[in-house]
């Protein structure tokens, strides 16, 4: 994958949506007009301390003249929600990588249901209001602890009223349990695109729900990656730079490339945000990753190199 440049935008404001959430609006620092946007895709922000964090874009409507994205202020944070919603300010800039889209939404489905959790609801939104201008038929199921915790929710509201029927709202608190997906998928005919986005219990509940399904009319957005990591020790080739590198056990490509001065395209570094996808030219991937659907990982055809090992004792990467 090529590098994408980055964007140096600045910060125009900054809102409260719920308890732990704040919104951001993201504006170009000279008015430009920024990259287009698609339903479902994301942006990589570079914050102080090194870190590099995924958020997904929630305007994907009109015209692409500011990025907006949400981010919950994780209790553990690492750095990322804690410097965003507790140091930065309106009017500090931010380097942003360009829109990529791992989340795609098929625009085409006749039917569309949507199972967001927590600040799930960020690139759920953005798909319900892709569908809402498309005209389309679409089902959303919104899960959070409780309402104060639940982000957008004047907006979800309105698309209630608007859509009767169309919006289920789910609040721990006040249901006593958790969200029951399997019989919110249940309901959803076999033709229906299906998406999810929320913390991996509830992620786990789809997957385990979806299993009869079409593959690829199931779509799933990781918030964390994995926590594996390659087992054996493998060979790595470099078609076109002709080079040959070992990669030890336990180690990852990425680490390994890095290490011998090759410069790859990384952000997340743990197979969620998709910017070091790569083209296989020959090897069987052992995929590590929560971007790529079990046809894409099954077709051999890339891999992301961040977390990911080879089956096969060579690997030719078009790099």
């Amino acid at each position: 994958m090529t590098d994408r440049v980055p964007l140096r935008l600045r910060i125009a404001a900054i809102r409260y949506e719920a308890d732990s959430v704040r919104s951001f609006e993201l504006v170009a620092e000279d008015g430009r007009v920024l990259p287009p946007v698609e339903a479902g895709a994301h942006i990589d922000l570079a914050l102080p301390g090194g870190f590099t964090r995924s958020y997904s874009i929630i305007n994907t409507t009109g015209p692409a003249d500011r990025y907006l994205i949400a981010v919950n202020r994780e209790a553990d944070s690492r750095g990322g929600s804690a410097h965003l919603c507790d140091v930065a300010r309106v009017g500090d800039l931010i380097d942003v990588t360009p829109p990529l889209n791992t989340f795609r939404l098929a625009e085409d489905a006749e039917e569309t249901l949507l199972l967001a959790g927590g600040i799930g609801i960020t690139p759920i939104l953005g798909m319900v209001r892709r569908l809402k201008a498309l005209g389309h038929c679409w089902r959303l199921v919104y899960a959070a602890r409780s309402r104060a915790a639940a982000a957008f929710l004047p907006e979800i509201l309105v698309l209630a009223a608007a859509n009767p029927g169309g919006v289920t709202l789910h609040f721990d608190d006040e249901a006593g349990r958790y969200l029951d997906a399997a019989a919110a998928i249940g309901a959803a005919s076999p033709q229906a695109h299906l998406y999810c986005c929320g913390p991996e219990p509830m992620l786990a509940a789809f997957k385990s729900a979806t299993a009869g399904r079409d593959p690829d009319r199931i779509h799933v957005e990781h918030f964390a990656g994995t926590a594996a990591r390659p087992s054996g020790e493998f060979t790595v080739m470099l078609k076109r730079s002709g080079r040959t590198i070992v990669v030890p056990a336990g180690r990852t490509i990425m680490e390994v490339l890095q290490e011998a001065g090759i410069r790859v395209a990384y952000s997340c570094r743990s197979g969620v945000c998709g910017t070091c996808e790569t083209r296989v030219l020959d090897g069987v991937p052992d995929h590590k990753d929560n971007v790529l659907s079990p046809r894409e990982q099954a077709s051999g055809k890339v891999i992301m190199i961040c977390c990911s090992g080879a089956k096969s004792d060579l690997l030719v990467l078009d790099l």
